[in-house]
């Protein structure tokens, strides 16, 4: 992709960004998705993501491990282990720093451990959001995500039950996951968006419209999966040559690709080892310059 856009074009990377315009975050954030089952179980695109972790404690001291080491941003979901990922931030963090941002999605409904599926209609996500804030122990969400558009609920229902929501000082701000361009359009005409997630790294790029859109409009833009390298994690990769040449590991030189991509970029890298976690925040000193960034651009 020789032809990127890069839509932030100095080479200074910013290490935070203003969700909404009042919730600034550190622009490395923490996935807790993966925070569930077993440490054998967890990894991988066959994850279940189904119960409560087996190893509870280890997991609690990865959260208040990326507490101590700046991260403010925490993304979870309703979904997660059927609830237990947000019981888990809360027993880790609460009460909450006053300026860690928790952000969670509603409107995917788990029938099954390996099925996923949107469910938008405003009695169940109202339903679903009063669960989240007794979960999270909290009044009012930081962040709230459609995890999901239900293909069969009108947008104007869903997002507006959102909106709702937010006029009820229940939601601070509203976010959209896996959306195009023309959805995230529509939503706005509804009601302000502060955030998109989007699965989006160096190879899944399917949503560049969507990026330069929300950067365009001052959204945050969340990739989900940020250092989902396949390939490109090779030892003798072109990431893993530029990562040697530069003193960092492949996974940071991802992210670090991210960052530089757009100034409104804030990756969400999930991890249960308090050493990536350490690693992946360590990305926000790493600056790439331009050549380093078109090479990893035309990948």
């Amino acid at each position: 992709m020789s032809d990127l856009t890069l839509v932030d074009m100095t080479t200074t990377t910013s290490k935070s960004f203003s969700i909404g315009g009042d919730l600034p975050v550190r622009r490395i954030g923490y996935g807790a998705m993966r925070l569930t089952d077993s440490p054998e179980t967890r990894n991988g695109g066959a994850a279940h993501i189904w119960r409560p972790p087996t190893d509870r404690a280890a997991v609690i001291a990865v959260l208040r491990g990326a507490a101590d080491l700046g991260v403010n941003l925490i993304d979870t979901a309703d979904s997660y282990a059927l609830g237990a990922n947000e019981e888990l931030i809360a027993e880790a963090l609460h009460p909450y720093g006053e300026d860690l941002v928790v952000a969670t999605k509603i409107g995917n409904t788990r029938p099954g451990p390996q099925e996923w599926v949107p469910l938008g209609h405003p009695a169940y996500l109202r339903q679903q959001t009063e669960l989240s804030l007794r979960r999270l122990r909290v009044d009012r969400i930081d962040l709230l995500y459609l995890h999901r558009i239900d293909p069969n609920v009108p947008l104007a229902d869903q997002v507006g039950t959102l909106r709702q929501l937010r006029e009820e000082g229940k939601v601070r701000h509203i976010g959209l996951s896996e959306v195009s361009v023309a959805e995230l359009r529509a939503a706005m005409d509804i009601t302000p968006i502060a955030a998109v997630q989007n699965v989006y790294n160096l190879v899944a790029r399917q949503h560049d419209a969507v990026l330069e859109f929300a950067a365009e409009h001052d959204i945050a833009f969340v990739p989900y999966f940020p250092v989902a390298m396949g390939e490109h994690a090779r030892p003798d990769s072109p990431v893993a040559a530029l990562a040697k040449e530069i003193g960092a590991t492949p996974a940071q030189v991802a992210l670090a690709w991210l960052l530089r991509r757009s100034k409104t970029v804030v990756p969400i890298p999930g991890t249960a080892s308090l050493t990536h976690l350490a690693e992946n925040i360590d990305a926000l000193d790493i600056t790439l310059s331009d050549d380093q960034f078109a090479r990893l651009s035309a990948l």
